[in-house]
């Protein structure tokens, strides 16, 4: 009964995924792309067949989830749409070899935004549009489409969400998660076409234009460019995209608040004060060292490249790896910080050292008054106190990983710098990393093996860990 009902789930969600392969097959068209037509609208029926087959032959059939299922349900639902999403850049020949098409589409639909490919220009245009539309239904999640246009998954669609969203803490703003999932969708779609009209205003043309907001939005990264955001030399379009960048790394339920009226619910939100704090700062720190090397536009690179890298979306507009060892320094250290939860953006989640901060505040008091009683406060309000051990186990768990990547990074002949980083740009979901692998490099010269590991690495990142490696316990193979 339950494989049943994870491929009839799967099938559903290739369904619409697959449908969404219209818009960059008309654009085919546009282009007189024609031979690329075919490779996208052959994957589209295909998808769209077996979905309408899996509703009607299981209509009549109730969805039930068990909370192991849960895990199997999310993380094979990604798996197969990351494998589904290679298939365009397959039968294009655009990427000829499959370790590579896949390392490609899992880099898209995780939003990491790392690519094998080393002239994106020469691809159609079409071919990139869909690299960069991956980031933009990745961002968000395939799964939280599936239950906003396809309420198929019932009472458990919470559940789902739950293990494909980010952040320890988890909630719904509306009492049914299908109109939860649509509410945020919909947000999602607006600033979308929000940055798409204002890049056309500064003179991107409309592909490009849709396709950097698919990518700045799903922080992903992938560009239609070689030199990325870089290679516009446009200020206004720097300056549309930190804006859009770092609204993409803001929780999205705060959006649902302003829109709705509860202000204080945003007002008083402590992840999103640290959030903006911590941004203004490294962007002032940046900009005063890398002033001397830039001069007036010190504060643009600045900004431009701590939204980039805080916001785990990826875009250049300079290789950072040139600048002072200090500002790479404030660089680096925003890899382990990330955007809030609740947001595209990937790595550990500002929250998470928001709660880390005020439970070391809490223990340095609790030494100078042993018998007082403190509580984390989180938004204005006392926190549970069980969050502190799932934040602490977390990030134990994340330094594993990232460990564990970092060693297979140096097996396949990396240096140290560029294992480690590219391990923490994986795990986190960033993109670019530092020495073989910064901004103006690929992954492409890595050995097939590393490239395997790595998409590994970007999927259980991407699903903030706990849902991909929960099936390496035995315990969870017991019945």
């Amino acid at each position: 009964m339950f494989a049943f009902t994870i491929v009839r789930i799967i099938l559903v969600l290739l369904a619409i995924v697959g449908i969404t392969l219209l818009l960059p097959a008309g654009v085919a068209y546009a282009c007189c792309e024609y031979a690329e037509v075919p490779v996208f609208l052959i994957p589209m029926a295909a998808a769209v067949l077996a979905g309408v087959a899996a509703v009607l032959i299981g209509h009549r059939r109730p969805v039930v989830f068990s909370a192991k299922n849960v895990f199997a349900i999310v993380a094979f639902s990604w798996i197969a749409t990351c494998l589904f999403g290679s298939v365009p850049l397959l039968l294009s020949s655009s990427i000829p070899r499959p370790v590579d098409a896949v390392f490609e589409s899992v880099s898209g639909f995780t939003t990491t935004g790392a690519t094998i490919l080393s002239d994106i220009e020469g691809l159609p245009r079409s071919i990139n549009l869909w690299r960069c539309q991956m980031h933009w239904l990745g961002g968000m999640g395939v799964v939280a489409l599936t239950v906003a246009l396809f309420p198929l998954l019932g009472v458990g669609g919470f559940q789902l969400i739950k293990a494909e969203t980010t952040g320890p803490e988890k909630g719904k703003m509306t009492p049914k998660i299908a109109n939860t999932a649509k509410a945020l969708w919909l947000i999602y779609v607006v600033l979308t076409l929000l940055q798409t009209a204002a890049l056309m205003i500064a003179g991107m043309d409309f592909i490009d234009a849709l396709s950097h907001a698919f990518a700045t939005l799903g922080t992903g990264g992938f560009s239609t460019r070689n030199a990325s955001i870089g290679s516009y030399h446009s200020a206004p379009i720097d300056w549309i995209c930190i804006v859009f960048m770092f609204l993409a790394g803001v929780n999205f339920s705060m959006y649902f608040y302003t829109v709705t009226g509860k202000y204080s619910d945003v007002s008083f939100n402590s992840e999103l004060k640290a959030y903006t704090a911590i941004f203004i700062i490294a962007v002032i720190i940046i900009a005063l060292i890398i002033m001397p090397q830039y001069g007036g536009t010190s504060f643009r690179y600045s900004a431009f490249q701590v939204a980039s890298i805080m916001t785990t979306t990826g875009f250049a507009t300079a290789d950072y790896t040139t600048w002072m060892p200090a500002a790479q320094f404030v660089l680096f250290t925003l890899y382990f910080i990330g955007g809030c939860s609740g947001s595209t953006a990937g790595s550990i989640k500002v929250i998470r050292w928001v709660i880390l901060a005020k439970q070391i505040s809490n223990e340095v008091r609790r030494m100078l008054h042993p018998h007082g009683v403190f509580a984390i406060r989180l938004n204005g309000r006392a926190g549970r106190k069980d969050v502190v051990f799932n934040v602490a186990a977390f990030l134990m768990e994340y330094l594993v990983i990232v460990f564990i990547t970092s060693f297979v990074g140096c097996c396949g002949n990396l240096d140290l710098l560029s294992s480690f980083t590219a391990a923490l740009s994986m795990v986190g979901n960033v993109g670019p990393a530092f020495g073989k692998l910064g901004p103006a490099c690929n992954y492409g010269f890595l050995p097939d093996f590393v490239k395997w590991f790595y998409s590994f690495a970007m999927l259980a990142g991407r699903l903030e860990l706990y849902t991909m490696l929960i099936f390496f316990m035995p315990s969870y193979w017991k019945k």
